[in-house]
């Protein structure tokens, strides 16, 4: 059985897509404020018109989660060894079958973890590259086991209060974060998701390679986006990031008063990003 794709067409339009690879532990409606953005400012920029799609990661939203045959092969400890690889190749396929043989494939957090994977896998098909709020180290030996520990609570107690964290503020956050809207906002989203197919998304990122090999071996243009309140993936860690693409040019964007949601947070400024990036494709 092959992995089935649920994308959302924002748009259609001529050229290249633009594809947003949404975030954990989320579906592609994140990406609604900034789309609405894209088209707002590419028709104030006189952008011709390019197609939008969104597709959900296997397991988000209403997206159908893969059997044991699609997700391929398990790791002694329960991560997905191939599923990330996978999913690149089920996003690809969608891509071709459209009749398009490249894309700019737009990655947040999660996402840019699938979107380096299709670098890894499918250079051919990387027209250009967004990298937002991500990282393209493997996972640690305590974070993998932290993955897994989330993913094993989700699926046995049939919750995703593991997850919640993800819509709750700390110190230090932003303002957007901090205020009740985003929270609300977050927290329904979440409540939205099956809590297996949170265990199953948690178990592909867990099982992942890592890709930082990857990075000057990219050749299409590139932007590099981050919140500077992002306490995973701010600019100190996002930077040597797009320093290391030393085979193409990157635009590096670091958002202030923004966290690990920057698509969601100020979307205008990660609009106007793509946008550029957009153009120089």
């Amino acid at each position: 059985m092959n992995i089935r794709i649920n994308n959302k067409v924002y748009r259609s339009g001529k050229g290249v897509p633009l594809i947003l690879l949404h975030a954990f532990p989320v579906d592609a409606r994140m990406w609604d404020d900034c789309v609405a953005s894209l088209v707002r400012l590419g028709r104030e920029r006189k952008v011709v018109p390019f197609p939008i799609w969104a597709p959900d990661t296997p397991g988000a939203g209403d997206a159908s989660i893969p059997d044991v045959h699609a997700t391929g092969a398990l790791a002694d400890d329960g991560a997905y060894a191939e599923a990330m690889d996978k999913v690149a190749e089920a996003f690809v396929s969608m891509l071709h079958i459209a009749g398009h043989e490249k894309a700019i494939w737009v990655g947040l957090s999660m996402g840019g973890y699938i979107a380096m994977d299709i670098q890894r896998l499918f250079p051919e098909t990387v027209a250009g590259l967004a990298l937002c709020d991500t990282t393209t180290i493997a996972d640690s030996v305590q974070a993998r086991a932290n993955r897994l520990n989330i993913a094993e609570t989700c699926e046995s107690d049939n919750t995703v209060e593991p997850v919640m964290h993800f819509a709750r503020p700390q110190a230090g956050d932003s303002t957007v974060k901090q205020s009740q809207r985003f929270q609300d906002l977050l927290t329904g989203w979440i409540h939205d998701q099956r809590p297996e197919g949170l265990a199953w998304r948690e178990r592909m990122a867990a099982g992942r390679v890592d890709t930082t090999d990857q990075l000057a071996r990219v050749t299409a243009p590139v932007a590099v986006i981050c919140g500077e309140n992002d306490p995973s993936s701010p600019p100190a860690k996002m930077k040597p990031i797009a320093d290391a693409m030393t085979s193409t040019s990157v635009a590096f964007t670091a958002i202030p008063d923004c966290g690990h949601f920057s698509a969601v947070e100020h979307p205008d400024t990660v609009a106007n990003a793509l946008l550029d990036l957009v153009e120089r494709v």
